[in-house]
């Protein structure tokens, strides 16, 4: 018999909440199909090396499709996928709490902390 997961979600917290993974897909979400620099330079502070790892990974978890065109010089495009397009509902809601409650969150730091 499985055992029940303490926690339902932990899995996708951890395929989907990772350090840059949440990044990358609210990106491609938003902007749709990108290749690697464009995508690099909308992120910001990720290196080449980190986005080429997290992108193979989301691509092998099925989070996004990465098409090569056979090009002089050859192109590679990132494109959020289906799957990964179905989590847009988690990260909007994501993004209104952020918005009621993130200045709730940093008062009850303050309050804590004895800084305020």
């Amino acid at each position: 018999m499985e055992s029940e997961l303490a926690c339902p979600i932990a899995p996708v917290v951890d395929l989907v909440f990772s350090r840059w993974t949440t990044p990358i897909l609210w990106t491609l979400n938003e902007h749709g199909r990108l290749r690697f620099v464009e995508l690099e330079r909308r992120i910001g502070t990720i290196t080449p090396k980190v986005l080429t790892q997290r992108l193979r990974q989301m691509e092998r978890d099925g989070l996004v499709t990465r098409t090569y065109h056979p090009e002089v010089p050859p192109r590679v495009e990132y494109e959020i996928s289906e799957l990964g397009r179905s989590l847009a509902p988690v990260f909007h809601g994501l993004a209104e709490w952020s918005k009621r409650n993130l200045a709730k969150v940093d008062e009850a730091r303050s309050r804590y902390d004895g800084t305020n």
